[in-house]
């Protein structure tokens, strides 16, 4: 029997009284990655935040319908308890300005006492870093400040630092959208690597729709708040049904 790590049923949202999400429903099978694709202003980085419900934090802001994310109702849950399945990167990196390197990736472990002993905490932060493709990079300079790091390491480190809290779902909104193409490539490899070894499914914002193509096993295609069209990757590639998802796929849109 498949299972699903996300299901939306008929979700809107609205920010200031401005209708965001409109109806959304989609089924995501564990295990496997979605890319939500769309142009600016269709609701993808909304989309994220409402599933983890950083929502909550936009003032005037609401949510109607349903978000379950392995069997839990996320709308009836403590956020507190929601946001412990799910990690988060942003488009824009943003390490801990304060912390080393090491102590960037150990944080949530420590906070969240899923280690009992510095050993342990050494080799889950070594794991999630040789996940996050960076551990041979920075392996030497562990005590090192993270704005040492290019831009693309320091986008793999926030990376390596939401695995350290072994997420159910990983939710990345355009997570190479300010990288360079070397350090973006590694980024879709980690991802690729993560499906074949984790419980993780993930859901991957993008604005490109060679890298939904690249990368996903699904794609869900928002334009104006709707959702256009949802399904295998492969099959939304090679025949599309909408005039609006030809367009984008051709960049007319």
């Amino acid at each position: 029997m498949r299972r699903y790590a996300l299901k939306m049923e008929n979700v809107n949202v609205w920010i200031r009284g401005k209708h965001i999400l409109k109806g959304i429903t989609l089924n995501v099978p564990e295990r496997r990655i979605l890319a939500v694709m769309g142009p600016s202003g269709s609701g993808k980085s909304t989309l994220l935040r409402s599933i983890n419900r950083l929502i909550d934090l936009i003032p005037e802001s609401e949510v109607r319908g349903k978000v379950i994310v392995y069997d839990t109702d996320i709308y009836s849950a403590d956020p507190y308890k929601v946001r412990r399945l799910m990690g988060m990167v942003f488009q824009t990196p943003n390490p801990f300005p304060h912390m080393s390197i090491y102590d960037n990736v150990a944080i949530g472990p420590k906070l969240n006492k899923l280690v009992r002993s510095r050993r342990e905490l050494d080799d889950l932060v070594r794991w999630a870093l040789e996940k996050a493709m960076l551990w041979d990079e920075v392996r030497d300079r562990l005590s090192d400040h993270p704005m040492r790091l290019s831009g693309g390491q320091q986008q793999r480190l926030c990376l390596a630092r939401a695995l350290a809290l072994k997420p159910r779902l990983l939710l990345l909104d355009e997570p190479t959208g300010n990288v360079d193409p070397v350090n973006a490539a590694k980024i879709e490899e980690a991802l690729r690597d993560l499906i074949k070894d984790l419980d993780i499914t993930i859901l991957l914002v993008t604005h490109t729709p060679h890298q939904a193509v690249r990368i996903s096993d699904y794609i869900a295609f928002l334009y104006m708040g709707e959702l256009v069209e949802f399904g295998l990757t492969d099959a939304i590639a090679l025949n599309p049904k909408h005039e609006l998802t030809i367009k984008f796929l051709r960049g007319e849109v």
